[in-house]
């Protein structure tokens, strides 16, 4: 069974927590005793609900209290066809950096649009986040049509808005459903007010997407996190590195090379579970032997001869800028590269992404909190990655403060 990670943006009371708590609902995913629960708890039930549909996601009472979400809140399920990783992100401005990171694994992103008020500046923003981070496929739900009469004129004209708007970006799909989250129209059932939309409901549209599409071969990638030496008496010589299969494949007497030593060597046997396999797969935690024994440490990278990564200590890369504090030029930093972590600064700030036109514009040496920058990086030593492009679990990275620890960037290398 398939996993499906997406995730919902908008403007801030657009619907996004009520569609994930309404498809929730509809499907069947949640179980009778937390309804009732969430029933009794529901002060912003209607007559149209019984039921508060944002508390399903809001789980912080202080965002409830609000009325809003503030941390990204993630729910899980699963269908008979596949199961899902929900991240509901926030909608406020301010609250980029956590759009920015719930969006970062996802496969899928759902932006809401108000049916009264159209493609706004934060649709726009959302929009270009989810292409600098390659969401592949879009689906864009123009909720409340309910509150427009259900007017085919209206999904039309902020449907056509939204194509003009982002066909410079398009490197995603793009799907199009007008939704009533409130009541439930178009979310899993289809819409009986809107019978001139003949397209999928949402979580038929989920159901059934297909998400080996147009997917690129991923380059084979393992980062070593931790090497085990027991040197007991029944395993004196025991040497095995232990870690996860961050993509693609490995299987015993692959040839593969060795980063930073750069050397290549032959895998002789691999390990799950202490019990030997012929093959280890993505994601898998697994523990690697080779044929001869070479200094190999924590964050050390194997790939296969035939699928070589970058190697520098150079680096572009579009960063977010997470903490409160603005960078200072010549601060140091840890740049944490999956299990890898190496001294870093920022050479140079290349230009701050304006998340509203997707245009580059010059701001000298200045990066505040949520602002999305192209930067160049100078390590204390060279790395092997993947651009984020290719292949997006080695192609990420965050910054952390030397001195306080605190993460303060996220990014993704160009």
């Amino acid at each position: 069974m398939d996993l499906l990670r997406f995730f919902t943006a908008g403007n801030v009371d657009d619907g996004k927590s009520t569609l994930i708590g309404r498809l929730l609902l509809d499907s069947h995913a949640i179980s009778t005793d937390i309804i009732e629960t969430l029933t009794k708890q529901s002060k912003n039930a209607t007559e149209k609900t019984s039921i508060d549909l944002a508390l399903l996601t809001d789980g912080l009472r202080a965002e409830r209290e609000q009325g809003i979400t503030i941390d990204v809140a993630y729910k899980y399920f699963s269908t008979s066809k596949r199961k899902y990783i929900i991240a509901d992100t926030p909608g406020h401005t301010q609250y980029t950096r956590n759009m920015f990171t719930g969006a970062s694994t996802a496969d899928l992103a759902i932006l809401m649009i108000d049916a009264r008020h159209g493609v706004t500046e934060q649709t726009k923003r959302h929009t270009i986040i989810s292409a600098i981070l390659g969401i592949p496929h879009l689906v864009i739900c123009i909720n409340k049509m309910d509150l427009t009469n259900y007017d085919q004129k209206v999904f039309v004209k902020i449907q056509q808005e939204f194509i003009d708007f982002s066909s410079p970006l398009a490197n995603f799909s793009l799907q199009f459903i007008p939704v009533s989250a409130l009541l439930g129209e178009n979310v899993v059932h289809s819409s009986k007010n809107m019978r001139w939309y003949e397209g999928p409901s949402l979580f038929h549209y989920i159901e059934t997407i297909d998400l080996t599409r147009n997917k690129p071969k991923i380059p084979s990638r393992f980062q070593v996190q931790y090497v085990i030496r027991p040197q007991t008496e029944q395993l004196p010589d025991y040497r095995g590195y232990a870690g996860t299969v961050i993509s693609g494949n490995f299987s015993i007497y692959d040839e593969v090379i060795i980063f930073p030593l750069e050397r290549k060597i032959r895998i002789v046997k691999i390990e799950k579970n202490q019990i030997p396999v012929q093959f280890a797969a993505e994601n898998e935690p697994v523990v690697l032997h080779f044929e001869e024994d070479f200094d190999i440490g924590r964050g050390s990278s194997i790939v296969k001869t035939s699928e070589l990564p970058l190697y520098s200590d150079q680096l572009e890369a579009t960063i977010c800028w997470m903490d409160n504090k603005p960078f200072v030029k010549d601060q140091k930093f840890m740049l944490q590269h999956n299990s890898l972590c190496v001294k870093a600064v920022i050479k140079e700030v290349v230009a701050l992404i304006d998340v509203n036109t997707a245009k580059e514009v010059q701001v000298g040496d200045s990066i505040e909190l949520n602002d999305i920058c192209k930067v160049s990086l100078k390590l204390s030593t060279s790395i092997a990655y993947d651009t984020y492009s290719t292949n997006r679990k080695n192609g990420a990275f965050i910054l952390i403060n030397e001195i306080t620890n605190n993460t303060v960037a996220a990014g993704v290398l160009l």
